[in-house]
């Protein structure tokens, strides 16, 4: 239904007379009277009885009115919301990401975007790069924060394709050990040396895991896993507890000098921000993104560096 033919309808009902309705919408008499005529055309109702003191509503018209008048305000309602979509004084935001960015990336630059816009609402899920990805094609995410490289997944019909990758950060993991392993105040480390190491890892699957082993498979050293971990915190713990030794992202670390660095063959990976390429970005989503980038290319801010 044509919205003009509905504020047509309601200004005719206010002025009780065509002239002046035409006047209020900035019409002439017979583009109002046209107008008039297609509206109670299309729904089969006469909605005014032209009469000497002026248009009068029938029973269908003041029936009609009502709706009308809802239709008009719920109309004015949806560009208000939109509005303040545009400004940000409204919406959510949903983001996954794996322990380092959820645990030590993505607070600061969440507090900072919650500082600047505070009517915003946030859903910040833990989770796998992987399971990112779905629910990014899936629509549940609006970003998700992913180790490259990335693969297709098999739980969504959603092609790959569909998905925008922008890199984002350079990260390093990095061997901590308990205070009294050997290589305790150790700067560096060689891959022979975990050799029949114990050693706590992130559970098989995970992005991280994957990159240790390749480079364990590489290096062609046994390992012994006493222990698989999905939160960076745990594995922390375990490793001052005496279990073993373990891998952490750089960024979990309180100083830059903090860790054990393979000089020959650094661990390193690159995070990623992944979103739909087919869809329009929420206004939220957009500034949320374009925060992230800034952050990411002032390499000395404190959040993305060590």
């Amino acid at each position: 239904m044509n919205l003009d033919y509905l504020q047509t309808f309601i200004a005719i009902a206010r002025e009780s007379h065509m002239t002046r309705a035409a006047e209020q919408l900035h019409l002439t008499q017979p583009a109002v009277s046209a107008q008039l005529s297609k509206l109670e055309d299309e729904l089969g109702q006469k909605l005014f009885d032209r009469t000497s003191k002026g248009m009068v509503l029938t029973e269908a018209g003041r029936t009609f009115k009502v709706y009308a008048e809802r239709s008009l305000a719920a109309m004015e309602d949806g560009r208000t919301a939109l509005d303040e979509l545009i400004g940000l004084r409204s919406g959510s935001l949903a983001v996954g990401g794996g322990a380092t960015a959820t645990t030590y990336l993505l607070p600061p630059v969440l507090g900072r975007f919650h500082e600047e816009q505070p009517e915003i609402r946030f859903f910040v899920r833990e989770q796998s790069s992987q399971q990112s990805i779905v629910d990014v094609l899936e629509g549940k995410l609006d970003l998700g924060i992913v180790t490259l490289p990335i693969k297709a997944p098999n739980e969504t019909r959603e092609p790959i394709s569909r998905l925008e990758i922008v890199p984002w950060v350079e990260d390093e993991l990095r061997l901590i050990v308990p205070p009294d392993h050997p290589a305790s105040g150790a700067k560096s480390f060689e891959w022979g040396d975990l050799d029949g190491q114990p050693l706590v890892l992130f559970e098989a699957g995970s992005a991280v895991r994957e990159i240790i082993d390749e480079r364990v498979e590489k290096a062609g050293i046994d390992l012994d896993i006493v222990m698989e971990l999905r939160a960076i915190e745990s594995i922390k713990q375990m490793v001052a507890q005496g279990i073993g030794a373990g891998f952490v992202s750089q960024f979990a670390l309180s100083r830059a000098d903090e860790g054990l660095r393979c000089l020959k063959d650094p661990i390193s990976r690159r995070l990623a921000i992944a979103y739909r390429s087919d869809r329009t970005q929420s206004p939220a989503a957009r500034a949320f993104f374009e925060m992230l980038q800034s952050q990411s290319s002032a390499g000395s801010d404190s959040s993305l560096s060590s």
